[in-house]
């Protein structure tokens, strides 16, 4: 005799069926949860997560940034650096039948004593000599050697400066015509200008005075120079002294500069005024 199912029961057990059919459903779904799950808590602690950046950190980055993308100063603001704390300015007294002239120049730093080269007719005749240094301090200088023949001079201050910063020496040797050159001075009294060209020639022959006496060997430039640029320095594009200013060419009888200046090689000059810190 078949027994009757009792209707509890047997809604139960179509529950049960229905939540297992479900659960066969879910189950790819849930393994893929906690799959990705698992990954992410695995990367995790192969991987763990950087601590942000600090300020400081991100002021730094920054500047690294803007560094690549700004350019370097040009060749010759950084000549007009090297040479500014070297170079000095140089004022004369001259007297001549009871007149009185005052000139003006250039010069330049060569050793660790303070020693200056200029243009020996820069201080010609002077009864006084006063140097101004760049750091401002000023001096009276004697002269301790003079070369006519290459029209160069040597200075030293009575009373040096403070700090003391020799002008690096260049080899005239190593440039060619076409290579950059700079010249600072102090024309017409405007101290520490500058101005740039190129080396024009080599072993260049000028008259002076008139007289029949002529310098040698000069080096040719067209940077523009002028009255007070001579004694001071011609520089090539690191900085270094190649040459010490000592004239300009002019077909006429004004005093100004068209297009054409001369310097003594440094090497020439340092014979007058001993060696000087070199590369």
């Amino acid at each position: 005799m078949n027994e009757k199912l009792n209707p509890i029961q047997n809604n139960t057990a179509k529950s049960r069926s229905i939540l297992i059919r479900k659960l066969q459903i879910a189950l790819p779904f849930i393994a893929v949860v906690l799959s990705a799950f698992l990954a992410v808590t695995v990367y995790n602690l192969l991987f763990p997560a950087h601590d942000p950046p600090s300020q400081k950190e991100f002021d730094e980055s920054v500047k690294q940034v803007m560094a690549t993308v700004t350019p370097p100063p040009p060749f010759s603001t950084r000549v007009h650096r090297a040479i500014l704390p070297s170079l000095v300015f140089i004022q004369t007294h001259q007297e001549s039948n009871q007149e009185k002239k005052f000139g003006l120049g250039s010069g330049v730093v060569v050793n660790k004593s303070g020693d200056i080269l200029t243009a020996l007719h820069v201080v010609t005749d002077a009864v006084e000599i006063k140097i101004h240094f760049s750091d401002g301090s000023q001096s009276t200088a004697q002269i301790i050697s003079a070369e006519p023949k290459n029209d160069i001079a040597v200075l030293r201050p009575d009373q040096p400066p403070g700090w003391i910063f020799p002008a690096i020496l260049g080899n005239p040797g190593a440039m060619r015509v076409g290579d950059e050159a700079y010249v600072v001075g102090n024309p017409l009294g405007l101290v520490a200008s500058m101005s740039s060209g190129v080396i024009s020639g080599f072993d260049r022959s000028i008259p002076v005075d008139g007289g029949g006496r002529q310098l040698d060997g000069l080096i040719q430039f067209d940077t523009a120079v002028n009255p007070g640029s001579s004694g001071g320095p011609l520089l090539n594009r690191q900085g270094h002294v190649v040459g010490i200013v000592t004239a300009l060419a002019n077909p006429s009888e004004q005093n100004f500069f068209v297009g054409i200046g001369f310097a003594v090689p440094i090497g020439t000059a340092v014979v007058v005024g001993g060696p000087g810190p070199r590369y």
